[in-house]
């Protein structure tokens, strides 16, 4: 039986399918699924032939200035509220190597707004 009918995998094929997605997606939103298992959402700045330079996302709350006035007025700002979000970037490196799918973040369309009928005056 002849082994040059069979269509192995091969990695070089699915690296540079890989390193090409991510040159179409640079600057873009995208999730990054490694080979762990492990996902990380970030913005591709860099490719190279090595791997891939990702800001990736981290959440992060407001630092309280007086610990004493969160006692006092129970809470942020003094109603109670939950502390602000914020949302920060941090540059890492990801080998090709080590990533084994990559797509873009889905974002939700807004809602379009409803068909509103001509108006037509009453005569």
């Amino acid at each position: 039986m002849s082994v040059e009918g069979y269509n192995y995998y091969d990695e070089t094929d699915f690296t540079r399918n890989i390193h090409g997605k991510c040159k179409s997606y640079m600057y873009h939103h995208v999730v990054l699924t490694m080979q762990d298992g492990s996902s990380f959402d970030g913005i591709i700045e860099g490719v190279d032939d090595n791997g891939v330079s990702v800001l990736v996302g981290e959440d992060a709350t407001e630092q309280e200035r007086d610990d004493f006035e969160d006692q006092r007025y129970g809470g942020y700002g003094g109603y109670g509220g939950p502390r602000r979000r914020f949302r920060r970037f941090r540059r890492q490196f990801f080998p090709i190597a080590a990533l084994a799918a990559l797509s873009l973040l889905p974002y939700a369309y807004p809602y379009p707004y409803p068909y509103y009928p001509p108006y037509y005056p009453y005569y």
